[in-house]
């Protein structure tokens, strides 16, 4: 192999500590801005808060427009009712379906009076596993821990709430129903005691048969009319699939808006409505040079030992203005970009969701001579307020599809109207996804049945068959 020299010319990009912390800067939420001004005022002396506007800082500083990936952030959806969670818990793999039948033990018994006694469960259900995996071989071992599991557990279903410690939505659910069968203060009738014990049959059942709200199989399985397996489930519906929730202190995580848009004044009558697009001063950390500090530096030579010390000193003083003008550089970027949407979306700020109209990340790219990229950093965990509520900036964003007028519809307004036909459908009979897709093709929107099933999933909202009124 023979060995030489060669030159060639090539491009790469380098990226700079302060076009990094730029990068960063922009794709920060505010609550993570406000935590990393937190740190930097911990870290760099030079750098102080201010009550009064600071002045802006004048150097160089190039766009920071470098491709980076960024992905949705998805939003979680806690289902409240019983069917809900059923649904949901089966969609995310939990095996609620292998749940023992109700034993004889399980039936209620009713005496001359009219009251019930319940039978509390055998507590082996799974015990015997953990009590085999803590005590091998041993199988006197296994017994006794099996009987200590089965006392613990009876108490741990004893206490309040009624439902609390179960090992199954199924398990959940008929505690609940024998807590309320074992109420000695207001014990049930004997009708409404029958009605619970359908109840509990049907829990015993796999859980999407009740999710599915499948009427048929569950009277052939737990017996009673259909009627009585009807009001079985509505009784059903009205438990508390989790228990605690109700002691649980949730933290509400208001969303603090980085853009205002508020309606500006219109100059003549007639006149198209107009919108003014401002930063939110709430959310811009006022920062400033400490003058002080900076001053004694730049009046100190630094000389013989003190050398390293002043060079580091210089470091972080330089360090604290690329901060601040980063920061300016970043509300900077999210005014432009939000303005560029305003200027886009004007229907929907004068009539609402149903006039947005399709907007791609590309085309506020190429207007603001931006990365694609970089429009999905500002966009992402960004908040504008709007005359019809706060949004984030991904919000304004959506594909088009096709209408018989030959233009584009905006998925987002594809979604409104699916949800306004599904808040006016009657609860008896409500709309499948193939009369909504006929409906949207009355509208002039060209829209399949999968295409509406999958928007009506985004919009968390139950298929036909589960919004049906029992």
């Amino acid at each position: 192999m023979k060995q030489g020299l060669s030159l060639r010319v090539s491009q790469h990009l380098a990226l700079t500590p302060q076009l990094q912390q730029s990068i960063r800067l922009l794709q920060l939420s505010t609550l993570e801005l406000s935590q990393e001004v937190e740190q930097m005022l911990d870290e760099n002396p030079f750098l102080e808060l201010t009550q009064d506007e600071a002045p802006r800082e004048e150097f160089g500083l190039t766009q920071a427009d470098t491709p980076v990936s960024a992905g949705d952030r998805d939003s979680e959806f806690a289902p409240n009712s019983v069917a809900d969670y059923a649904d949901s818990t089966r969609a995310e793999g939990q095996n609620n379906d292998e749940v023992t039948p109700l034993t004889a033990a399980e039936e209620p018994s009713w005496d001359g009076d009219g009251t019930t006694e319940m039978v509390p469960d055998d507590g082996e259900w799974g015990l015997e596993a953990l009590a085999r995996g803590l005590a091998g071989d041993d199988l006197e071992q296994v017994e006794e821990l099996v009987h200590h599991f089965t006392v613990a557990l009876g108490l741990l279903h004893s206490l309040e709430p009624a439902g609390v410690g179960a090992r199954s939505l199924s398990e959940c659910l008929r505690l609940q129903l024998r807590a309320q069968l074992d109420d000695v203060l207001d014990p049930p009738s004997p009708a409404r005691a029958a009605q619970m014990a359908l109840a509990l049959r049907i829990c015993a059942q796999p859980m999407d048969l009740l999710a599915r709200r499948d009427i048929k199989t569950l009277v052939q399985r737990c017996g009673g009319t259909d009627a009585q397996t009807r009001e079985a489930i509505a009784l059903i519906a009205r438990l508390e699939p989790k228990p605690g929730r109700r002691f649980v202190d949730v933290e509400r995580n208001i969303i603090v808006p980085d853009v205002l848009v508020v309606p500006a004044v219109k100059t003549r009558a007639g006149a198209s409505p107009q919108f003014r697009v401002m930063l939110n001063p709430d959310v811009m950390p006022k920062l400033r040079v400490h003058d002080i500090y900076a001053n004694v530096l730049r009046n100190h030579r630094g000389g013989g030992k003190d050398a390293a010390g002043h060079a580091a000193l210089q470091q972080r003083l330089q360090e604290a203005r690329w901060f601040i003008k980063n920061i300016q550089q970043r509300f900077d970027t999210i005014l432009r970009v939000s303005t560029a949407i305003v200027e886009r979306q004007k229907n929907f700020f004068t009539h609402g969701e149903l006039a947005m109209r399709p907007l791609v990340l590309r085309e506020i790219a190429d207007e603001l001579g931006l990365h694609e990229s970089t429009i999905s950093r500002v966009t992402t965990a960004k908040y504008m307020a709007t005359p019809f509520g706060t949004f984030e900036l991904k919000y304004f964003f959506g594909s088009g599809l096709g209408t018989e007028s030959g233009g584009n519809a905006s998925s987002t307004a594809v979604r409104a109207l699916i949800k306004q036909f599904i808040s006016a459908e009657s609860e008896k009979k409500p709309l499948s996804d193939n009369q909504i897709s006929e409906m949207l093709k009355e509208q002039g929107i060209e829209c399949a049945r999968r295409t509406v099933a999958k928007y009506r999933e985004g919009l968390k909202i139950a298929p036909a068959s589960l919004r049906k009124a029992l």
